[in-house]
């Protein structure tokens, strides 16, 4: 198949942006923006590998261990082990590795969860106090609204898949550099989904004879250094590399009422309650279908897609 680069969007970069300023104009555009110049605290001077080590010690981490560089959460390329957090950043800085679980050039990944990932939240205030001191999140978003802090560190090169989360949030960069490409909700069903998750792993370098459509996808693209930060809209899709070791913290917070949410979600990565009723019913819908002829199927199905079109979707997208 003949090879054909998706068209690439640079995320709009600003600086200077006061609350004021982004709840009124950039907040209601539902679109990226890189914001620079933000107070973040001591953090992006004092964050260094060692002060890190000793600022928390040997407090024990679950982290992700991947022996190649792009992890795929869908077929689980990657192994779940626990280090005490000073081994960890030593190593995670590292590019090979004397002592290793995998290869010499592993990469690891940390994802705070809260204590018991089944009822907590992550909370860098909590899982990581010292840490939160040196940390001024931007407060643009009411107190009641927040969901999770997430503090992330990841080895240089490592490629997070493509996926959406269900709220808004801050992508800080602290140190390190990302790039990061997204792609909006309506280019979804070029993205080939599970779950939250695509199937394209490689957005680089796509299998187009698998993934045909994925060159339809516009993609929007940022590269992230220290102090910035990176405004991911609820729901839009986002590709991550790191391009040298680096720490970061994700803020995530409530744009919908809280009861829209699911109240079991800890990760912030669960469909709206209403969501998941409606793809279930949906589900129901499609098993019916399956008493009829493949005929008879094929028409009323597509007289249901018609209907979906009709109700849901919006008339504003280009």
């Amino acid at each position: 198949m003949e090879r054909r680069e998706p068209p690439v969007v640079p995320v709009e970069r600003l600086s200077g942006v006061t609350r004021e300023r982004f709840l009124s104009y950039i907040y209601p555009q539902r679109k990226p923006v890189v914001l620079k110049g933000m107070e973040l605290g001591a953090c992006t001077t004092k964050w260094t590998v060692d002060y890190l080590s000793q600022a928390v010690g040997s407090k024990e981490v679950k982290i992700h261990v991947s022996a190649v560089p792009q992890m795929d959460f869908l077929s689980k390329n990657f192994v779940y082990r626990t280090l005490p957090f000073d081994v960890f950043v030593q190593r995670a800085a590292e590019v090979n590795h004397k002592e290793y679980f995998l290869s010499e050039d592993e990469k690891y990944y940390l994802r705070s969860v809260g204590e018991d990932v089944r009822k907590d939240i992550a909370d860098i205030r909590k899982q990581f106090p010292t840490l939160a001191e040196d940390v001024q999140i931007p407060e643009y978003f009411e107190k009641e609204q927040f969901f999770s802090s997430v503090f992330r560190i990841s080895s240089a090169g490592l490629q997070l898949w493509t996926h959406y989360d269900v709220m808004d949030n801050f992508l800080i960069q602290v140190t390190g550099k990302k790039r990061v490409a997204l792609y909006s909700p309506q280019d979804a069903p070029y993205l080939y989904l599970s779950g939250t998750k695509s199937e394209v792993l490689d957005v680089d370098n796509p299998d187009l004879e698998k993934y045909p459509l994925f060159v339809k996808a516009r993609r929007y693209q940022c590269f992230l250094e220290a102090g910035d930060v990176l405004f991911i809209p609820a729901l839009w899709f986002h590709n991550v590399i790191s391009e040298e070791f680096g720490v970061a913290l994700n803020v995530f917070w409530k744009h919908l009422p809280a009861d829209c949410y699911d109240k079991n979600d800890t990760y912030g990565n669960k469909d709206p309650t209403a969501a998941s009723r409606a793809i279930q019913i949906l589900d129901r819908a499609l098993k019916t279908l399956e008493e009829l002829p493949e005929e008879y199927r094929d028409f009323y199905a597509r007289r249901m897609v018609l209907r979906i079109q009709e109700k849901a979707y919006r008339n504003d997208y280009g």
